[in-house]
């Protein structure tokens, strides 16, 4: 059995998988926040192509990926499939442990998989500036590389706590001609009512979203672009899964779980949705599990309800699980996984059974995370590392047990600009935050009726 398997740049999909077409319970709609009746596509058009707002309500089951795109993605798709010869020793488990690496993307993540094709749509549609949030950093950066391979401007509002924690990757983000920018901040309206209201905040994607949002609102020459949560992101990370089907056929080997992190949902949705049509038309036994932390336990504690998908409520409102549009969690060091709502595609495939989700705090996350460096050499990211710790668990649940089963770990990125928070777990700072049901219950209190 090879250690790592790989295929060729002809494998790299040529289209990507819509589960929108294969939905069991159809998608509750969005809603204009202003009417709450069904969003109507021009509602879109003021911050999105019209391009991309076809994809989001599109049911179709295959949507072409432009060639401009695949051309981008040569530069480090396919990205290869392991097998963790070294972690199973390490754990002395019978079970079959594989990782799909994407931190060979130049930006070190996942997120180019979306942030090139929603660079690309806007550029063609003429739009030259690009507004957006991010929370670790990883969407920033990716967004200013896919903006600067396509010649456009990009703006970036980065969450406070991860723009003081993370700093070399607001130094990506310049290097790639990008303006990136504490949130809250000055520069909008809802940021100055943000600081006001909070003025020692340490942000959150909510109040960085609105600030996005109302940045692009305001100027003619600027869209936004969203690096999770939306339909169209969603559909642009199944390159990963699809991928990853191939790569397990060369294996002769079928995963019995799909371990992936989730914030606001893109990554561990792209891994796994290729495989809803096995679990649903063919009835393969087979889990996928969602991995987030007890600090932000959007999908194990959230209300599934119609909410804002930002803090300032200006834009269109999903169904999806929520902890509340206001809640700012606790500034933990996967600043990736700290968003208060889910995809809606996520959600509903949750709310019926076909995914489940777990919680797990910041200090056994980064164990894990040690236990993988130190066995298979990379050091993941704090938000893939979620995925790690249930991969172990499982893997371990095989060694007491004796079974064989298959799991498949999506390692969306490196941690290479994460190392002031290996220092803080090694130095015994980190804090396992427990569940804030008091402020949770607050912001669910909020929540607009429907």
């Amino acid at each position: 059995m090879r250690t790592k398997i790989l295929l060729d740049e002809e494998d790299i999909p040529k289209r990507w998988y819509n589960v929108g077409a294969d939905l069991p319970t159809p998608l509750d709609p969005p809603l204009n926040p202003a009417t709450r009746k069904p969003l109507q596509p021009q509602d879109l058009e003021i911050i999105f192509p019209k391009s991309l707002i076809r994809q989001e309500a599109s049911t179709e089951r295959w949507i072409d990926i432009p060639e401009e795109v695949r051309d981008i993605y040569r530069l480090w798709r396919p990205t290869p499939l392991f097998r963790a010869f070294k972690l199973e020793s390490a754990l002395k488990t019978p079970a079959r442990i594989y990782y799909k690496y994407e931190g060979v993307s130049p930006a070190g993540s996942h997120k180019p998989n979306t942030a090139v094709p929603q660079a690309y749509y806007n550029m063609v549609e003429g739009i030259e500036r690009i507004a957006t949030e991010t929370g670790a950093g990883q969407w920033g950066s990716a967004l200013s590389l896919a903006t600067c391979l396509f010649d456009m401007e990009c703006t970036v509002y980065m969450v406070r706590a991860s723009y003081d924690q993370k700093p070399y990757r607001r130094s990506m983000m310049r290097t790639w001609g990008a303006e990136c920018i504490p949130s809250p901040s000055d520069r909008t309206e809802s940021g100055r009512r943000f600081l006001k209201e909070y003025p020692n905040t340490s942000g959150s994607l909510g109040m960085a979203i609105s600030e996005a949002v109302e940045d692009a609102a305001k100027h003619e020459n600027t869209n936004y672009a969203l690096g999770s949560v939306l339909n169209h992101v969603l559909l642009h990370q199944t390159v990963e899964g699809l991928e990853l089907k191939k790569q397990f056929e060369i294996a002769d080997d079928f995963p019995d779980f799909i371990f992936g992190c989730v914030g606001g949902g893109s990554n561990f949705p792209g891994m796994c949705f290729p495989y809803i049509p096995d679990k649903l038309k063919d009835h393969k036994e087979m889990r996928m599990v969602a991995c987030e932390p007890t600090a932000c336990p959007t999908l194990t504690k959230g209300l599934y309800a119609y909410d804002f998908g930002d803090t300032a409520m200006l834009t269109p409102l999903l169904k999806m699980h929520t902890l509340g549009h206001d809640f700012v969690p606790p500034g933990i060091h996967a600043g990736g996984l700290r968003y208060h709502g889910d995809a809606p595609l996520l959600c509903n495939l949750v709310n019926d059974g076909l995914i489940e989700a777990r919680a797990f705090h910041q200090n056994e996350v980064f164990k894990a995370a040690t236990t993988f460096a130190r066995s298979e050499g990379i050091i993941p990211a704090p938000e893939a590392a979620h995925a790690i710790k249930a991969t172990i668990d499982e893997a371990l649940k095989c060694k007491e047990s004796g079974e064989t089963k298959t799991l498949m770990l999506s390692l969306s990125g490196h941690g290479h600009f994460d190392l002031s928070a290996y220092d803080a777990y090694f130095d015994g700072l980190l804090i396992d935050y427990e569940y804030p049901a008091e402020l949770v219950r607050q912001s669910l209190a909020k929540l607009p009726q429907i």
